[in-house]
């Protein structure tokens, strides 16, 4: 039987990272020309969608580390009994899984985006290009927080279902060694 405490805090979790993921795509760092006596360079404003989006991937991966301890990774322990839910929780293992992959990868880069600022100046004729994170990389991260958070606890209750019961098989699988 699936853990209600697990489900709750795994919940709890993928809340908190999808909020900070939504709050860093609203705070993301603008940057401004300003000009000096000969020169063009970036003024960037304060950096807070960085320690934001740092935030949400931590929580992420707390989240997907608990369900992942809990069913041990679906490849350890004993195996599954044969039903639908087994097959149920491979699937959405996998999805789960690729999912995953992207929220981190969204989260982490646009971190690291933008987290970095452009350090050199030009002189007054040529343009600057400022960088900055674009418009929507938290939110594709905030959206598949979301998705993450459905497929691990819809996962968690198919290879609990899938978990419970009798052994695997009852009669003798193995090929015998006896008298000929």
């Amino acid at each position: 039987m699936a853990s209600t405490l697990l489900l709750v805090v795994v919940f709890v979790f993928d809340l908190i990272a999808f909020a900070l993921a939504v709050a860093a795509e609203q705070r993301r760092t603008t940057a401004k020309v300003a000009q000096g006596a000969t020169y063009n360079y970036c003024v960037y404003d304060k950096d807070i969608a960085t320690g934001l989006g740092v935030g949400s991937f931590v929580f992420l991966f707390a989240s997907q580390a608990l369900i992942m301890v809990a069913s041990r990774c679906l490849c350890c322990g004993k195996a599954l009994r044969p039903s639908g839910s087994r097959s149920c929780a491979i699937a959405l293992f996998i999805t789960c899984w690729v999912c995953f992959v992207i929220a981190e990868s969204c989260l982490l880069g646009a971190s690291v985006t933008n987290a970095y600022h452009t350090r050199y100046t030009v002189e007054l004729e040529k343009p600057i290009s400022c960088e900055k994170v674009r418009k929507g990389v938290f939110a594709a991260g905030a959206a598949f927080v979301v998705l993450t958070g459905i497929l691990s606890e819809i996962y968690y209750v198919s290879y609990s279902k899938a978990n419970d019961g009798q052994g695997t098989y009852s009669r003798d699988t193995g090929i015998t060694m006896g008298n000929l």
